[in-house]
């Protein structure tokens, strides 16, 4: 349980009750949250994806979309918010994993919380990593990224196209994205 001082503020619970409550059409506004820190809670994006909480997986899909839509970023830290509530958790790569991509004139990117975004300007797909490791991220929203997983990436890797320098780029949204670091 996350802590201010010796009291006991909120749980994971709690956090969903009031994101619940607080989530009208649309995704929440957290941009726009800015409530007491209340501490850390026992919450973990694992690099594959997963989100567990006091060690456990949380195997309810709807909850872990219901948590990843009031997720906010400051610098590096990510925490839960809710319009009267911050708790910190941990996580470990990008809080998301893109799981698929339609490819057209623009990439359609769907992420493992079912976030959909094209590729473009606002969206940009960025190469980490080293030319041995390469790690492919989206960004999703607000320093918001997914980790493009390798069937997918490998499906963009095969639309690829190179440019006059021989590097392969895709493009979408009117922006060229190199896919190599």
């Amino acid at each position: 349980m996350a802590t201010r001082s010796d009291e006991t503020v909120t749980d994971a619970a709690g956090i969903a009750a009031a994101a619940s409550r607080a989530a009208g059409k649309g995704p929440p506004p957290v941009h726009l949250w800015d409530p007491p820190f209340c501490g850390d809670l026992d919450m973990e994006i694992r690099a594959d994806g997963s989100w567990f909480y006091n060690g456990t997986p949380i195997g309810r899909p709807e909850m872990v979309r219901l948590f990843a839509s009031i997720l906010k970023r400051e610098g590096d830290s990510y925490f839960l918010v809710t319009p009267v509530e911050k708790v910190g958790i941990r996580v470990i790569d990008a809080p998301f994993i893109a799981v698929d991509a339609d490819l057209g004139d623009d990439i359609l990117l769907t992420t493992n919380v079912g976030d959909r975004v094209v590729a473009g300007p606002d969206h940009a797909i960025e190469m980490r990593g080293t030319e041995d490791h390469p790690r492919p991220y989206v960004h999703i929203r607000r320093g918001l990224w997914a980790l493009i997983d390798r069937k997918t990436f490998y499906r963009l890797a095969d639309a690829a196209m190179p440019d006059e320098s021989g590097r392969m780029n895709v493009h979408s949204g009117g922006t060229v994205f190199p896919l190599e670091p």
